[in-house]
């Protein structure tokens, strides 16, 4: 075989070694794999967090939100609804968030994941690094934009209740 030959013979050899070693390196291992995190519900937070959870239950209104599209749906459209699940439901439209009371009922109301993230990885782990720990307006305000507010007289508190 001609040196030229056996240049390119090399070449390809190792090119076919780099995307052998790219591909197998740019898939995480299992116990690598980014955890998702998803919404449990509030009910989920009740085992370890059993005060608060009973005095968000007993004052917050974000605990029954769903309760108001209930009330307020006859006369509304579907997309209408579907606008309301957005604020008073848990995660509407988000990954692991409310779809329908029917598919996905332990979301329905907004709950204490709507301030403090996801948490099915704060269950898990019980690490408190896995969920929000310092609520801020800006997390109030994601619902309670301006235009809300003048509509439906109510305004943020931050812990409103729920603490």
């Amino acid at each position: 075989m001609n040196k030229k030959i056996q240049n390119i013979y090399i070449r390809i050899w190792w090119f076919a070694l780099c995307l052998l070693i790219v591909f197998v390196f740019s898939f995480p291992s299992p116990a690598e794999e980014k955890k998702e995190n998803r919404y449990m519900g509030s009910d989920s937070c009740k085992p370890c967090h059993e005060t608060q959870y009973i005095s968000f239950k007993s004052h917050a209104r974000k605990s029954r939100s769903f309760e108001s599209i209930q009330k307020m749906k006859k006369g509304l459209t579907e997309d209408e609804i579907h606008g309301c699940y957005t604020c008073h439901t848990l995660g509407y439209g988000k990954p692991g968030g409310f779809i329908s009371l029917e598919k996905t009922p332990e979301l329905k109301n907004a709950g204490c994941e709507v301030c403090h993230g996801p948490g099915k990885i704060h269950i898990e782990t019980e690490d408190p690094a896995y969920i929000i720990r310092n609520v801020t307006i800006n997390i109030c305000q994601e619902c309670h934009i301006e235009e809300r507010v003048k509509a439906f007289r109510y305004k943020p508190i931050i812990y409103a209740g729920s603490h």
